[in-house]
């Protein structure tokens, strides 16, 4: 099962790919070692290698069908896109199109609104793709939510320094054609998406990460971006990936999404978890652990 309906909302994983990604100890530096081997039950194999220690994610995209309108929560690496610093990102040719039409029937046509929480290299390739040697919206009807704060920090008129860094020319070539085809609105702080949704500020990871709240009938859920990279987050909420751009501020957003989360029994729907993808949360001591896992069908 790929799909699941909470209240007035139909949400459905599109993966892009998943696997191997970083050694544990590289991708989280400050992570106590024992940590890992404490939670080695739950982690092993969707989310920790069981031989050689590497973490597993996915990249995925949430989407979703509210008020009428199909909604793309995050859009992956993309194909064809340049990445010197990651490459097993370099130039990729995935069916992400094809995978949209067969698990939702959506074509990129059919798609009202892209959410990116934030402007990592991995949560907007698929906003644009390559069109006779041109970038061009992937997505010609929809409109690009995108937070302000990234838009600016990340902008090459504002000079940020990121030659070698893992976002080299995704402004370039993932952004800028979607803002100058006029199909980018910026937000601030939070903004309404409609009767169930709302995007709301998570700054930390990146100076304008979000997420996104839903909120129907009785149920609830958060799509959490890149508040964790591994369930292990969960148990370990102080403890930061090498990516967060504030680490304490990243550390304060996290217990705080993470206390509505448990509060509100919503679920959590994460960028990057493989596996069941989605899981609640509940309150142990002074921090957390998972309730249980989303019944979507393990990749």
């Amino acid at each position: 099962m790929h799909e699941i309906i909470l209240g007035d909302v139909t949400i459905t994983r599109i993966e892009e790919m998943h696997g191997p990604i970083m050694p544990a100890d590289q991708f989280f530096p400050d992570m106590p070692e024992q940590a890992w081997k404490d939670h080695r039950g739950t982690l092993v194999p969707d989310h920790l290698g069981a031989d050689d220690a590497m973490v597993h994610v996915a990249m995925q995209t949430w989407l979703l069908r509210s008020g009428g309108r199909t909604i793309l929560v995050d859009t992956g690496v993309g194909n064809d896109k340049t990445r010197p610093a990651v490459a097993a990102w370099d130039h990729l040719r995935l069916d992400y199109l094809g995978n949209l039409l067969a698990r939702a029937g959506v074509r990129p046509e059919d798609v009202d609104l892209v959410v990116n929480t934030h402007l990592h290299v991995d949560h907007v390739g698929w906003n644009t793709r390559l069109i006779d040697g041109a970038w061009v919206p992937t997505f010609p009807n929809a409109t690009y939510l995108m937070p302000k704060a990234d838009f600016e920090f990340w902008n090459p008129a504002n000079n940020p320094d990121i030659a070698g860094s893992v976002n080299e020319n995704v402004f370039e070539d993932s952004v800028a054609p979607v803002h100058t085809a006029g199909q980018v609105q910026l937000w601030e702080e939070g903004h309404t998406i409609d009767a169930h949704l709302r995007l709301e500020a998570a700054p930390g990871h990146t100076p304008g990460s979000s997420v996104v709240k839903l909120a129907s009938g009785s149920d609830c859920a958060l799509f959490a971006g890149d508040l964790m990279h591994t369930p292990l987050q969960v148990m370990q909420p102080d403890h930061n990936s090498c990516f967060c751009h504030d680490p304490a501020q990243a550390r304060t957003t996290r217990r705080r999404l993470l206390g509505w989360a448990a509060d509100a029994n919503a679920l959590v729907l994460p960028a990057h978890f493989s596996g069941h993808s989605a899981l609640e949360v509940e309150h142990k001591g002074s921090g957390f652990m998972i309730k249980k896992w989303a019944p979507i069908t393990r990749y």
